[in-house]
């Protein structure tokens, strides 16, 4: 008894061939776990909630993908929920996932204050930060070193030559985009290069490809002397930077190098080839979901996990002109 137990509460503490034949006989007898009765027995919900800032981002496709691989071998379950970057939306899901006592939440949030989760943590709902440090021991993090990859991509184009760069980023004080600015900030400052003279910094507003292309490339042009080198706050919108530039008639990288950040499956097919900070997004989804199952282990103490990210180095970017 105390193996089907293990099978139905803790089947990643369970050999996989005694785990299949258990659950086989289950199968054969159609037996199905009633949820609600084992929450009342004071059994954790085996739904976990995933909260981020935009479920049909590739990025955030990918880093869920490793939360919802590790979560089944422990036999629980995903919910994702998409903030769209508000404050207002990310409070809405976090009240509803409270009011279904899920696991956990892991919550990729909208602003550096996260005062919000740390109550939420307080009354009884476990949380694990997504691409936000964590200032505080109060809250188990997995994050990507943010400031080191803004930093490995300015470096790039510093020791490539460049010496104006423009940094093309998310209008929305998102914690990781900003990490990303501070590392441009601290390259250049390496480089004995004032950001206030060396920097320019393009906000990006549009929704749809060919409005962050219009934006971006106006952007660029519209300051002089022009950037030779553009760091883009993730490679959707370096995608996007690459078409407004050819149709412009701006070769890259001849006249402007750019250099994405994720390296998304797209990045290494596009024409040229890109440029890009890539981050071990599946890892990390994957280690944020163990952190969040091991905050029901008796010994449990809270960790930050930080990833270093890595520069992929393609056709993109090249030496300035003259």
């Amino acid at each position: 008894m105390s193996t089907v137990s293990n099978v139905l509460n803790n089947p990643d503490r369970v050999a996989t061939e005694t785990r299949r034949r258990v659950e086989d006989a289950m199968d054969r007898v159609g037996y199905v776990r009633n949820g609600a009765a084992r929450q009342l027995r004071g059994a954790p919900s085996r739904v976990v909630g995933c909260v981020l800032l935009d479920t049909a981002n590739p990025y955030y496709a990918a880093l869920a993908r490793g939360v919802e691989d590790r979560l089944a071998e422990a036999g629980c379950v995903l919910v994702q929920c998409s903030t769209d970057v508000r404050a207002d939306r990310e409070a809405q899901w976090l009240r509803l996932l409270q009011e279904q006592n899920v696991r956990g939440v892991l919550v990729s949030p909208v602003s550096a204050r996260v005062d919000h989760l740390t109550a939420l943590r307080a009354h009884g709902t476990p949380v694990v930060l997504l691409d936000r440090a964590g200032a505080n021991a109060e809250l188990c993090a997995a994050v990507v070193d943010n400031v080191a990859g803004g930093e490995l991509a300015a470096r790039h184009l510093l020791d490539l030559g460049h010496r104006r760069l423009a940094y093309a980023r998310a209008a929305t004080p998102v914690p990781s985009v900003t990490a990303r600015a501070e590392g441009i900030g601290r390259a250049l400052r390496a480089a004995r290069l004032d950001p206030a003279e060396a920097l320019v910094e393009v906000r990006v507003t549009g929704a749809s490809t060919d409005e962050v292309a219009r934006e971006v490339v106006a952007g660029l042009l519209g300051h002089r002397p022009r950037p030779t080198g553009v760091v883009c706050f993730n490679d959707a919108t370096a995608l996007a930077l690459l078409r407004g530039l050819r149709q412009r008639g701006i070769a890259v990288p001849g006249e402007i190098s750019v250099v994405g950040y994720d390296d998304l499956d797209f990045a290494a097919e596009l024409s040229p080839s890109l440029t890009t900070v890539r981050q071990p997004t599946y890892q990390l989804g994957h280690a944020a979901a163990d952190l969040l199952l091991s905050e029901y282990h008796p010994h449990h103490r809270h960790q930050r996990l930080v990833f270093a990210p890595e520069l992929m180095v393609r056709d993109s970017t090249g030496a300035p002109a003259g």
